[in-house]
C-alpha cells in the first residue's frame, strides 16, 4: 500500500483539473493562516508586553501585516476578513475535492465492471462475481477520502510545511531548530502505524467481500426458499453476517482513531517543546513578545499538514486496499485472439469439437481431448461426473469460451482455436444457450429456480436460432415439467435444429440420438 499510488494518479484523467484547483486552494488557505497568525501576534503583543513596543518584532515577514493592526479595532477587521476568506476557500476546496474523487472512483468502477464483462463466461463461472460486486460498491466507495482529504494534504505537506519552516526560521532560529529536529518523527510514526493499518484494511476488505458474497447467495435463494416455505430460515444467518460486517468496520475505525491520536499526541509534544523554550527565553528577556506570539501560533501549522497526511492516509486505507484489488483484477488477461471474420450460417450445419480442451484453475484440462459432431435433427447428450467439463463444452459451442486446445468447427469451417476465432457476435447470435441457473434479471427475482428454468427454456424453444444448447435442463423440475421439456427437445430436433444437452437424468439420456462421455485430463 503506497502513499502515492501512480496507478491512481494515472486514473485521475478528466478530474485532474479538480485536483489541481484543490491543491491551489489549499496553498491559499495556508497563506491566510500565516497572515492570521501575524495579525494575532500584532494584536496581542501590546496587551501582553510589559512595556510599550518600540520595534517591529516580526522582522521582514512583518511586511505582510502593517503596524496599524496593533490597534484592536483594525485587528478585528482583519481577522473577520481572513476568517470569511478561509471559510469560502474551505467550502470551495471541499466541493472541488469531492468532484475529483467522485469522477475518479466512478471511472475506476466502470473499468472494473467492463473488464469483468470482457473476461467472459469462464471468469463468471469462477464464483468471483460476488467479490467484484462488493469491490465496485462498498470497497471503492472507501477510496473517496484518498482524493478528498489525503491528496490535497499531501500537496500541502510538500509546499506549505517548508514555507512555514522558513517563516519560523526568519522569526526565531532556536524554535526553527526544534521544529526541524522533531518534524521527522511524524512520518516515522506514520510508517509504523501504516504497517498495522495495511493488514487491518486487507482483512476488512476480505471480510466485507465474504459477507457480500454470502448475502448475495442468500438473496438469490429467497425465491426457492419461499416456494419451500422456508423464507424466514436465513434470518439468523443474515444477522450473523451483519454482526460480522459491524465488527470488521469497527476494527478498521479503531485503527484510524488510534493513528489520529498518536499523531496528535506527537505534534502536541513537539509544539510544547517550542512553547517551553519560548517561555524560558521570554522570562530572560532574550526574545520579544510579538515574535514569541507569532512563533507559538505558527508552530502547530508546521506540523498540521504532515499530521493530516497521516490521519487521512490511515482513514483511506480501506479504499487503497480496495484499489489494489481493483488493479489486480484489471491486470487479469482478456482474450485478445485475432478475429478471422464472421461465422458462417449454422442452420443445417454440423457443429463439432475436435480434440477440444480448456485449462481449468487446478491445472487440468476440463474437458480434455473431447471430440464429437452434433448434427441437425439429432439430440446429442453430454454425460460424465461433475467437474469434468460438460458445461464448459456447451459454452464453447455457444462461442462463450475459447479453447486452449483443439478447435470448434461448423460445416467444415473452423470457428475457434487457441490462436484465433471468428467474430463472437455473428457466432453467439445463432445459438440459444440456457445455463443451469438462468438469470432473467429483475423479473426472475420473484420466481423459484424451477420457474426461472422453465421460462428460459420456453424462450429458447420459441426462438428461431438453429443451435439449441441446454445445460441440465431438467435438473430442477418436477416429473410433469421434465416430461414436457424432453418432448420439446425431441420436437426441436425433429424440426431440424442442432440440439446439444448436458444431463444426469436417465429419461433424457434415453431420448438421445448420441451420448458423449466427457472427461478431464492432465494438461500437457
Amino acid at each position: 500500500m503506497r502513499p502515492l499510488d501512480p496507478r491512481l494518479i494515472a486514473r485521475i484523467g478528466p478530474a485532474r483539473r479538480y485536483v489541481l484547483v484543490t491543491a491551489v486552494l489549499g496553498v491559499c488557505t495556508a497563506l491566510l493562516i500565516l497572515v492570521q497568525a501575524l495579525v494575532i501576534a500584532r494584536a496581542l503583543a501590546p496587551i501582553l508586553a510589559p512595556t510599550e513596543l518600540a520595534d517591529d518584532g516580526l522582522g521582514w515577514i512583518g511586511r505582510l501585516v502593517p503596524l496599524s493592526v496593533r490597534e484592536l479595532d483594525v485587528a478585528l477587521l482583519w481577522l473577520a476578513v481572513i476568517v470569511a476568506a478561509r471559510t469560502a476557500l474551505m467550502w470551495l476546496q471541499e466541493r472541488q475535492a469531492h468532484r475529483a474523487g467522485t469522477r475518479v472512483v466512478s471511472e475506476l468502477r466502470s473499468a472494473v465492471v467492463n473488464h469483468g464483462a470482457s473476461l467472459g463466461l469462464r471468469w463468471a463461472a469462477s464464483g468471483r462475481a460476488a467479490d467484484v460486486t462488493t469491490l465496485v460498491t462498498r470497497g471503492l466507495d472507501n477510496l473517496l477520502p484518498y482524493f478528498v482529504r489525503y491528496l490535497p494534504q499531501l500537496f500541502l505537506a510538500v509546499t506549505v510545511t517548508p514555507i512555514m519552516i522558513v517563516v519560523v526560521l526568519g522569526l526565531d532560529l532556536i524554535s526553527a531548530i526544534i521544529v526541524i529536529v522533531t518534524l521527522p518523527l511524524v512520518p516515522m510514526f506514520m510508517v509504523l502505524i501504516g504497517r498495522l493499518t495495511q493488514a487491518r484494511s486487507e482483512r476488512h476488505l476480505a471480510a466485507m467481500q465474504r459477507v457480500g458474497t454470502q448475502t448475495l447467495d442468500l438473496i438469490a435463494g429467497i425465491p426457492t426458499l419461499r416456494g419451500l416455505g422456508r423464507a424466514r430460515g436465513p434470518a439468523a444467518r443474515v444477522r450473523e453476517l451483519g454482526d460480522a460486517h459491524r465488527r470488521a468496520t469497527m476494527a478498521s475505525l479503531r485503527v484510524a482513531f488510534l493513528s489520529g491520536m498518536v499523531l496528535e499526541l506527537l505534534t502536541t509534544l513537539s509544539v510544547a517543546l517550542v512553547a517551553v523554550s519560548m517561555g524560558f527565553r521570554l522570562a530572560g528577556g532574550h526574545i520579544g513578545v510579538e515574535t514569541a506570539l507569532a512563533v507559538l501560533v505558527l508552530a502547530p501549522e508546521v506540523y498540521l499538514p504532515l499530521r493530516n497526511v497521516g490521519t487521512h492516509f490511515h482513514a483511506s486505507a480501506d479504499g487503497l486496499a480496495a484499489a489494489d484489488k481493483a488493479f489486480e483484477f484489471l491486470g487479469e488477461t482478456v482474450d485478445e485472439r485475432p478475429r478471422s471474420g464472421a461465422a458462417p450460417s449454422l442452420a443445417g450445419a454440423t457443429v463439432s469439437l475436435r480434440g477440444f480442451g480448456v485449462a481449468a484453475a487446478d491445472g487440468r484440462l476440463a474437458p480434455a481431448d473431447l471430440s464429437f459432431a452434433a448434427s441437425p435433427g439429432a439430440v446429442t447428450v453430454l454425460v460424465g461426473p461433475n467437474g469434468e467439463g460438460k458445461s464448459t463444452a456447451l459454452a464453447a459451442l455457444a462461442g462463450l469460451i475459447k479453447p486452449d486446445a483443439g478447435s470448434v468447427e461448423a460445416g467444415g469451417v473452423t470457428l475457434a482455436t487457441a490462436q484465433e476465432c471468428v467474430d463472437d457476435e455473428s457466432w453467439t447470435s445463432q445459438c440459444a444457450w440456457v445455463p443451469q441457473r438462468p438469470d432473467l434479471g429483475p423479473e426472475g427475482r420473484v420466481l423459484s429456480l424451477g420457474q426461472r428454468q422453465m421460462r428460459a427454456l420456453t424462450r429458447a424453444f420459441e426462438s428461431d436460432r438453429p443451435v439449441l444448447l441446454l445445460d441440465e435442463p431438467t435438473a430442477h423440475l418436477d416429473r410433469e415439467s421434465r416430461a414436457s421439456v424432453i418432448a420439446a427437445i425431441a420436437a426441436a430436433a425433429a424440426a431440424g435444429r442442432t440440439v446439444v444437452v448436458t444431463t444426469h437424468e436417465p429419461e433424457l439420456i434415453d431420448a438421445a440420438t448420441q451420448v458423449v462421455t466427457v472427461t478431464a485430463g492432465v494438461s500437457a
